[in-house]
């Protein structure tokens, strides 16, 4: 195991984003997806942003290799 990471504290701020990109793009969307779908997806953006928010679910990053990293995991954080 290099690096074990836990991103679900920030990982709100990246479905909110998502969620800004959607509103955005949204009229070039309607006509294909319509208005259910919009719901749908909406809901589910801010739900899981909410979830995320209040520290009930995780999302982990563990790297993993078969013989180590020559010179050592060098992790961006």
């Amino acid at each position: 195991m290099e690096d074990w990471h836990n991103f679900g504290a920030d990982y709100d701020k990246t479905l909110m984003a998502w969620d800004v990109n959607f509103e955005k793009s949204w009229q070039s969307l309607k006509e294909k997806y319509g208005d259910r779908f919009y719901r749908m997806w909406r809901y589910y953006l801010l739900s899981c942003a909410g979830v995320f928010r209040s520290r009930k679910m995780q999302l982990w990053q563990i790297i993993l290799s078969k013989k180590g990293v020559l010179g050592g995991w060098k992790t961006v954080r």
